[in-house]
């Protein structure tokens, strides 16, 4: 979960293994960008898969407003849709290119705005840090503003769009990605959306194992989609029990899933923009998801 306590210890990692290349993808946007292949909105790159991606910045009209969002896609071909919930900065840079990426690799990616009921993106600039106690000062009244309401709202109205786009291929199941405080998002995502999510992930997910009649693992069942949990090493140490939830509560169903603990990870280790950012764990649970896509997505 992402806490003053998380990121303390965050923050005691980074002053200890800070490398020439974390520096730059904190200090500067350029260095972003060069994490992965991308260009400017309305071009196109090369696709992993051949062929080429196009990429624009999206208005999405929702029943609460119109969200702002940022839309990736293979050329030429309609793909399987995922839709991506970033961690609790928001959509930013790091985040665009997280899209483009996984459009290289052949999906249509969606990353959206998850505050534009009250800003739009991006809220913060390269580099803040939710360590920072201004970013946290400025960011947790937008996330305290969300609940499980409107994440149904916006996971409705963001898949209805998808399907709505050319370069979705709606006869395949939807995916879903969310970080941070969007991993729980993909399980209501999932749930709410049953008839179209065949697969979600969560990455360094807070908050998917609580005591309230609304946990996100008590959705489990109602989905019908097959899940990555990927989990920080040291909210492992903070709540052990989680793991054991999750896997006691995906095998009473009929929906799979792969739930492990990143060794040597910290909370927030995925986004390349993160001061805890670890490629080599970033780019396994990368491959594993992509694994995942690939057949329940089929």
């Amino acid at each position: 979960m992402c806490d003053e306590y998380t990121e303390a210890d965050n923050q005691a990692v980074y002053a200890r293994e800070l490398t020439r290349r974390r520096f730059s993808l904190v200090a500067g946007g350029a260095a972003v960008g060069s994490a992965f292949a991308g260009c400017a909105p309305g071009e196109t790159l090369a696709s992993e898969r051949g062929g080429s991606v196009s990429e624009s910045d999206v208005t999405i009209a929702t029943p609460d407003g119109e969200a702002d969002a940022f839309f990736a896609h293979p050329d030429g071909r309609a793909t399987a849709a995922v839709l991506i919930w970033p961690d609790i900065l928001g959509l930013r840079p790091a985040f665009k290119m997280m899209a483009k990426r996984l459009a290289g690799d052949g999906y249509a990616a969606l990353v959206v705005n998850p505050y534009y009921r009250q800003a739009q993106a991006p809220l913060v600039e390269v580099g803040d840090s939710f360590s920072d106690p201004d970013v946290r000062a400025k960011i947790i009244p937008y996330a305290r503003a969300l609940n499980q309401d409107t994440n149904r709202t916006d996971a409705r109205a963001f898949i209805d769009w998808l399907d709505e786009q050319p370069a979705v291929d709606t006869s395949r199941g939807v995916g879903t990605m969310g970080y941070c405080m969007g991993g729980p998002m993909t399980f209501v995502t999932a749930h709410e959306r049953a008839d179209r999510v065949r697969a979600g992930g969560s990455y360094h997910g807070g908050g998917l194992v609580t005591g309230a009649p609304t946990s996100p693992h008590r959705l489990v069942g109602a989905m019908r989609a097959d899940f990555l949990v990927a989990i920080a090493e040291n909210d492992h140490e903070k709540a052990p029990q989680v793991e054991g939830v999750l896997r006691e509560t995906f095998a009473k169903t009929d929906n799979t899933a792969e739930i492990e603990v990143y060794a040597g990870t910290k909370h927030g280790w995925c986004p390349p923009d993160s001061r805890v950012y670890d490629e080599a764990q970033a780019d396994k649970a990368w491959a594993r998801t992509l694994a995942l896509f690939e057949t329940a997505l089929a």
